[in-house]
């Protein structure tokens, strides 16, 4: 029988994505057996990722300055914002060098059976964005998946009717249906980027 330390910490592993209860077991024993000090290790590494890291002001990514690089880098062409759902979708992106645009996240999609609504998407700051920076282009990088190309048609009505002046175009359908951009190769979000077309 586990001790209850034991049991907690396995119990918060397992709540992170793709460990279930047995593979936080195993995560856990693997750490106890290297000894007091692997453990204290990543319980600094955790402390100080809690205090430093912070959400970006501008287009919600995560840094450890208020502003992240990406938005403060002046040779990032800022005429150019592509829209992610998340900041793991964003580092996928990032991954390929393939983009020299800003970003903007949303911090999700739209699921009628999560029941995320649009009041919880960061809709109104894109719009402030649209109208403050000078924005050209709008590329929308959502997944391939029902909620993501949903949440897609909604970002794309949203901008065109009160900025039908800017160009949107998505990631070409090279990326497969029912894809997540955190798990697409580096190549095939090079190719989709490199095909994107007007909506």
């Amino acid at each position: 029988m586990a001790a209850p330390p034991f049991d907690q910490l396995v119990k918060e592993f397992s709540r992170l994505p793709g460990l279930g209860p047995r593979s936080a077991k195993r995560i856990v024993l693997h750490m106890l057996t290297r000894g007091r000090q692997s453990m204290e290790t990543l319980a600094e590494a955790l402390s100080a990722t809690a205090k430093e890291m912070k959400v970006c002001e501008c287009c919600g990514n995560l840094d450890t300055t208020p502003v992240c690089r990406i938005c403060r880098d002046e040779k990032r062409d800022g005429r150019t914002l592509c829209i992610v759902a998340n900041i793991a979708d964003l580092w996928a992106i990032e991954r390929t060098n393939s983009y020299r645009g800003k970003y903007h996240v949303l911090g999700g999609i739209l699921s009628a059976l999560d029941g995320i609504t649009p009041d919880q998407l960061s809709l109104s700051e894109l719009e402030t964005r649209i109208e403050n920076e000078g924005v050209e282009e709008i590329i929308l990088a959502l997944s391939a998946t029902v909620d993501g190309q949903t949440t897609a048609h909604f970002v794309h009505d949203l901008i065109h009717r009160k900025h039908n002046h800017i160009t949107i175009t998505r990631l070409a359908h090279g990326m497969p249906v029912g894809g997540e951009l955190d798990y697409l190769d580096d190549g095939t979000i090079m190719t989709a980027f490199k095909s994107r077309r007007s909506v």
